[in-house]
């Protein structure tokens, strides 16, 4: 048997992270000091009052027992009524509500739920890898569309649908955009509903960035359209509002259907995360929400910071109006090497890790995404590293 010579295992391509992680590892065993800026993984520590939580909670031996697959009901209840003030949108946590081991997860098995063999999928280019890959596993068929909500998005939509047999059966966005930062406004989400509703198309909506956002206005949620509900389900995380990424908690929330359907998914796979956090997780909900406006001023900081410290080495990075990544141009000497063969040579010459744009699809070409990960200090110091290694290319 050749190795991982299996039917989906092969339907994936090259995780090109992979190389810079190897380099990345192998400099860290040097012991260089890598400042890393490649995977978006919070630094932040999670709230203590969250953490108190789950240590009350841990206590009771009855928590430890299985734990129910689609949430508990006091969570998908705090995530009903987060809907509710944050963006007006009533939900039956009921049946309109499921928890899902962070909203990768959510996808993933989402995708399992509805994907037959051969099924048209429309995906943003470039976009987080599972938006796309999720489907892929599950025997789909991917075509690309832009992920700028611009005028040109519906007409490349219109172009997907004239040229797609069979007819696609979803389309995914992702605003604030990973890895773009891209934001949609409530009007093009309006447009968007209008089309799926037009063309029978299911809406797969990614939110994880909501309330990582720098300008006046937060980010929408697609649930606030009228008629969105009859078509859409919308991922959200924990991970990053309330600095929780190992706890692994995110819910899918709307379209009655489609949430039944990836619950019933859920149920012969999982148990649902361990009872402790969900707990936890709705007293993050439900309890003081100072502490993402404390969050959410540090990433502006450091995007702030990456910007100005950057520019005066002599890489000009747009600033990202939302997420925890800045998505940059290649430094115009290095226009031709692509992302991942820069990405290398910035990990290996400045000690610096960046993630490659091609990992993000085709479209990522000529981009490296920056996470906001490491504190202002050790910004500067990948500034000063990047100023040296452009200067050692000139």
């Amino acid at each position: 048997m050749k190795e991982l010579d299996f039917h989906r295992i092969k339907r994936l391509p090259p995780y090109v992270f992979e190389q810079v992680n190897a380099l990345k590892a192998a400099g860290r065993a040097r012991g260089d000091d890598i400042v890393d800026l490649g995977m978006g993984n919070p630094d932040l520590p999670t709230p203590r009052h969250i953490v108190d939580k789950m240590v009350e909670t841990v206590g009771n031996p009855r928590t430890n027992r299985y734990s129910a697959s689609k949430g508990i009901p006091g969570l998908r209840r705090a995530q009903a009524e987060y809907y509710g003030h944050r963006f007006g949108v009533k939900l039956d946590p009921d049946t309109q509500v499921i928890a899902t081991l962070g909203s990768k997860e959510g996808f993933a098995n989402m995708a399992q739920a509805i994907t037959a063999p051969g099924d048209v999928i429309l995906a943003p280019n470039p976009t987080y890898p599972i938006h796309a890959f999720g489907f892929l596993m599950a025997g789909g068929v991917i075509r690309q569309v832009p992920t700028a909500p611009d005028d040109t998005y519906f007409r490349a939509l219109e172009r997907a649908l004239d040229h797609s047999v069979p007819k696609p059966l979803a389309l995914v966005l992702n605003y604030p955009s990973n890895p773009t930062a891209q934001v949609a406004s409530l009007d093009f989400y309006r447009e968007v509903i209008r089309f799926a509703a037009g063309h029978d198309l299911i809406v797969l909506s990614d939110l994880a960035y909501a309330e990582i956002y720098f300008e006046a206005e937060p980010p929408p949620s697609i649930l606030q359209v009228d008629g969105a509900m009859d078509v859409a389900v919308e991922f959200t995380s924990l991970s990053k509002s309330y600095s929780m990424p190992g706890w692994r908690m995110g819910f899918a929330v709307g379209n009655e259907r489609l949430v039944a359907a990836l619950a019933r998914v859920k149920s012969y796979l999982d148990y649902g995360a361990f009872t402790p956090i969900q707990v936890a997780a709705a007293a993050a909900l439900s309890g003081p929400q100072e502490c993402v406006a404390e969050a959410r001023g540090i990433y502006q900081a450091r995007r702030d910071c990456l910007v100005e410290a950057f520019a005066q080495a002599g890489w000009d990075i747009p600033s990202p109006p939302a997420t925890m990544f800045a998505w940059a141009p290649l430094p115009p000497s290095f226009h031709n090497a692509g992302s991942l063969e820069f990405a290398k040579l910035l990990l290996e010459e400045a000690q610096v890790a960046v993630s490659p744009g091609a990992g993000f699809g085709e479209d990522g070409e000529g981009y490296v995404r920056l996470a906001l990960v490491e504190n202002e200090q050790r910004i500067r110091q990948a500034a000063r590293n990047v100023r040296r290694f452009l200067e050692n290319h000139l």
